[in-house]
């Protein structure tokens, strides 16, 4: 089989994880499971009590054999076996109620950590998500998180009762008979050398698996997300194959190379086992007919070796899924320790109510890990009320003007001022909750279309809601959908054409009535007949707001009453459509080649 090459972000992501568990990393874990220590304790009383049961089993048969069988004692005989059968009712008691406490706990664990992954993911700024791609996200949040219930729900106190039922046992077989204890235990450094052996292959391989699921999601993601643009160039077949051959082929290949590393250990401690207890019965054996021992401790330490073998092979599997875990737990952890790249200041107070006044205060700004600049040395002062259009070829810095507004990004130098407050002195929500977005390709939820006009305003009335879809020109088209107002949009709103989700993001953004307003390329996805609708809805929407367009087509730009051009980061024209035109500068270049309708 051919080697693949995954792409940058899967072995980046192997090398970052390819490294010894940090303790750290597990006590981060084990802090998840403090509210619910009461029960993890009543559950570990459980599992001991289930463990004394099971080794007691074998000890009981002894009795039998020697004090019962051998010495013809038939009271003491039906006494052991009614022991016998106590103790496996005790052990089934205790496994039945140790199972469903821990069930318990290990989804409750599970609900708080998805709740805590969800919050962050919703605090994480923009620059995150250029970053990382959806497939990878919800590898985090659902297959990783998965890995984490099983092992919490099943593994945890499974390992600790197989460390003391191993210990039990090493007690019992050494106050039974020494040597042939000694003679049990002799293969014991071979398990250690393949133990250790078996962990440093199989962590590395485990990592390389959770890293191919990554890629398998975000591969997915991606084309299950552009489907139409799939079907449209008819790619089914060649994606397909290349999904087929390289992405899902990189998963198998890692993941049957981790089997082979798993199947080796298994059997290592089956063969081990087998010889331990043939040295047993062979030596046991001769000293039974020598007389040196009773037949009941040679019977005893034949199960009790069989039952100290069982732990050490569930160990093993446990080790698989111990590894698979930290690891998901590692990519987890690195997820939530992901910093929030804009956040409150920590004396930060609401916004008031504004009036709309906008300032740029020299601002220049750069992504952090790019230090070329994309805005240098903004100084904009816009009246409230007032329509700026942003204008200038793609790249030039005008989307990134308006995030810095909505501080979806903080400016390197200088300051952002609405109404005299800096906006790093405010919260972000109080911010936003007068603000207003409408984007190229706006996004509408799975749910109803009268959900996602209320979508920044919950408390508004069906009526205001009717009302803001009549005013930018949305209603006719509603009423003449399958349910009216209560039609399912589904998600990303596929049943709409372009306009018309654009017109529901009108009618979203009008009723919760910010004072500021943000249309980004707004129109440049409809028709022109749909544009006249437009047209007309940005007129009601835009009335009596602070609002900056960025916009390609001439009849949204020309009733601004400013127009701001943008070139390489820096603004090097403003004014009306008139002015600049008679400027015949940048502006009027522009408008000869690219803005006349």
């Amino acid at each position: 089989m051919t080697t693949i090459t995954p792409p940058s972000y899967v072995t980046q992501s192997e090398e970052q994880y390819d490294k010894g568990v940090n303790p750290q990393t597990a006590r981060r874990l084990v802090a998840f499971t403090r509210p619910h220590a009461g029960r993890l304790i009543l559950a570990a009383l459980l599992m001991f009590g289930a463990s004394a049961a099971s080794v007691a089993g074998p000890y009981f048969i002894k009795i039998a054999i020697d004090s019962g069988l051998t010495a013809g004692n038939y009271e003491v005989l039906r006494f052991t076996i009614l022991a016998y059968l106590g103790v496996s009712v005790i052990q089934w008691f205790c496994t039945y109620y140790r199972v469903n406490i821990m069930a318990w706990v290990g989804q409750a664990i599970i609900y708080d950590l998805r709740k805590r992954l969800f919050a962050h993911l919703q605090e994480l700024s923009l620059g995150f998500y250029s970053r990382y791609s959806v497939g990878r996200v919800i590898t985090r949040v659902i297959n990783d998180v998965e890995t984490l219930r099983d092992f919490l729900t099943w593994a945890v106190l499974a390992i600790t009762r197989d460390l003391f039922t191993l210990a039990l046992i090493l007690i019992v077989m050494l106050d039974m008979n020494l040597r042939l204890a000694l003679l049990t235990f002799s293969v014991l450094p071979l398990m250690v050398l393949i133990t250790i052996l078996f962990r440093r292959a199989s962590r590395a391989a485990y990592r390389k698996v959770r890293a191919a699921v990554s890629w398998v999601n975000s591969v997915l993601a991606e084309n299950v997300n552009g489907v139409r643009v799939v079907q449209a160039f008819s790619r089914q077949k060649r994606n397909y194959e290349q999904f087929r051959d390289y992405v899902n082929r990189y998963y198998l290949e890692r993941a049957v190379y981790a089997m082979k590393i798993a199947s080796v250990f298994s059997p290592g401690v089956d063969v081990l086992g087998a010889i331990a207890t043939g040295l047993v019965v062979w030596l046991g054996g001769t000293a039974v007919l020598g007389e040196k021992i009773t037949a009941g401790v040679l019977v005893a330490f034949i199960l009790y070796i069989d039952r100290f073998f069982d732990p050490i092979r569930d160990l093993s599997r446990r080790y698989d899924t111990r590894q698979s875990t930290m690891i998901s737990w590692e990519r987890i952890k690195g997820l939530l320790d992901t910093a929030v790249e804009v956040q409150d200041a920590p004396d930060a107070d609401g916004l008031p109510s504004i009036r709309g006044e906008v300032v740029f205060d020299n601002v220049s700004f750069h992504y952090a890990d790019d230090p070329a600049t994309v805005l240098e040395e903004i100084d904009l002062c816009i009246r409230p009320g007032a329509t700026v259009a942003l204008v200038g070829e793609t790249g030039a810095g005008k989307t990134t003007l308006v995030k810095l507004l909505s501080r979806f990004h903080d400016p390197t130098q200088g300051c952002i001022l609405v109404d005299g407050h800096d906006l790093r002195a405010v919260t972000q929500a109080s911010l936003r909750l007068q603000m207003g977005v409408v984007l190229q390709d706006p996004f509408l939820f799975n749910g109803t279309v009268t959900e996602n006009i209320r979508f920044g305003r919950l408390e508004a009335t069906d009526e205001e809601v009717e009302a803001a879809a009549k005013a930018v020109g949305a209603h006719e088209f509603i009423v003449n959908l399958r349910k009216g107002y209560d039609t399912s949009v589904e998600e990303g709103g596929v049943l709409l054409s372009v306009g018309q989700r654009q017109l529901l993001s009108f009618a979203r953004a009008l009723l919760a009535d910010p004072r500021i307003l943000i249309l980004d390329e707004a129109t440049s996805s409809v028709d022109t007949q749909t544009e006249q609708v437009i047209q007309k809805a940005l007129a009601r929407l835009l009335r009596g707001r602070t609002s900056f367009v960025i916009a390609h087509r001439l009849s949204t730009i020309t009733n601004a009453d400013r127009i701001v051009v943008i070139h390489d980061g820096r603004i090097i024209e403003q004014g009306t459509h008139t002015e600049l035109l008679e400027k015949k500068g940048y502006y009027y270049e522009l408008y000869k080649t690219g803005f006349q309708d």
